[in-house]
């Protein structure tokens, strides 16, 4: 909230629901083709916090042709587009605050070249369901009224450039689009999403990895960019007006150091303050730091340190400071 609104608003929070249960699938091979699939939920999707209602994460068959290094995917997983995300004890990775990227239903192609001995190039292309907004008017989704899926891509390289281990640099891009009815008789707008993206993994030593992303785009808003803003409908200035943002992050991944892992970054994500209307957000900033320890051989613990600060076209900014902790049990 706006900090001219509500400040000095101390929150304590206490949450299971970041729990992740999963199944991987491996089905029957013939000499060509391998089949496997993923089911995954989490207790995010609503409900109370002593007894939330779960979430579907991922939830896809693949078939997988080794020696054509080709593969196809379908059902819901994660986007072609940003495929990385910072290591953070927050459950969102940064999401509205420079990392882009979630998770829908998708076809997707994958084809992997080999270019030279220690050279891959990697080509993806999804059709994937636009998620749009629900009907001003006649309560259908935006996303599903175009008519037609979007579209991502993505192309990326890992090769021998710096550092003991390969990098890995990748260019992605969407482009999709949204029809909202703005009256009964069929009247309505179009808008248009798009993004393109740049992706990079750096390791720097045995203990010591960077990696981060860079993205621009409009409508942003169901690829957690836009600060959670995608299209201005209501009145003002902007009102049927796409909303641009640009942005992304960069964190450093240090250890092990004796059981316990580091991990520092900073994520922020800029909208065009000419595509918003007074009271919007501007800009939202995070800086984090965290390490995590291994207790024993499937538990760790985490702990976060992080300032936040989100910026209004108007007057409010607010900043705030985050510490949280969490014990993860891995299996």
């Amino acid at each position: 909230d706006p900090q001219n609104q509500n400040d000095h608003d101390n929150q304590f929070s206490m949450t299971a629901n970041e729990t992740r249960l999963g199944v991987l699938l491996t089905g029957p091979e013939n000499r060509r083709v391998k089949t496997s699939g993923r089911v995954e939920i989490d207790f995010y999707g609503g409900g109370g916090e002593n007894k939330p209602n779960p979430m579907m994460r991922h939830a896809y068959l693949k078939l997988d042709w080794p020696a054509e290094k080709f593969s196809i995917l379908a059902g819901q997983t994660s986007d072609v587009i940003s495929p990385l995300v910072p290591t953070t004890v927050n459950y969102s990775v940064c999401w509205w605050v420079g990392n882009i990227g979630y998770r829908r239903p998708q076809f997707r192609l994958t084809k992997e070249i080999s270019l030279d001995r220690d050279v891959d190039l990697k080509l993806e292309g999804a059709l994937a369901r636009t998620i749009g907004r629900n009907d001003a008017v006649g309560g259908t989704e935006s996303g599903e009224d175009a008519g037609f899926p979007s579209v991502q891509a993505r192309a990326g390289v890992t090769m021998p450039l710096y550092g003991p281990k390969p990098t890995t640099m990748g260019v992605s891009g969407h482009w999709g689009e949204e029809e909202y009815d703005t009256n009964a008789r069929g009247s309505h707008r179009d808008f248009t999403s798009w993004s393109l993206n740049f992706d990079m993994t750096q390791p720097v030593s045995e203990k010591l990895s960077i990696k981060g992303e860079l993205f621009t785009g409009q409508d942003l808003n169901a690829y957690l960019g836009g600060i959670g803003q995608g299209v201005t409908t209501g009145s003002g200035p902007n009102q049927y007006e796409e909303i641009k943002s640009s942005g992304g992050w960069i964190a450093a991944s240090l250890g092990p150091y004796d059981d316990i892992r580091y991990n520092v970054g900073i994520s922020m994500d800029d909208v065009d303050r000419g595509t918003v209307n007074n009271g919007a957000r501007t800009q939202n900033r995070s800086i984090f730091g965290n390490m995590f320890c291994s207790l024993t051989e499937h538990v760790d613990w985490g702990l976060e340190l992080s300032h936040w600060r989100t910026e209004y076209r108007g007057p409010g900014d607010g900043d705030s400071v985050r510490v949280q902790t969490a014990l993860y049990y891995r299996f």
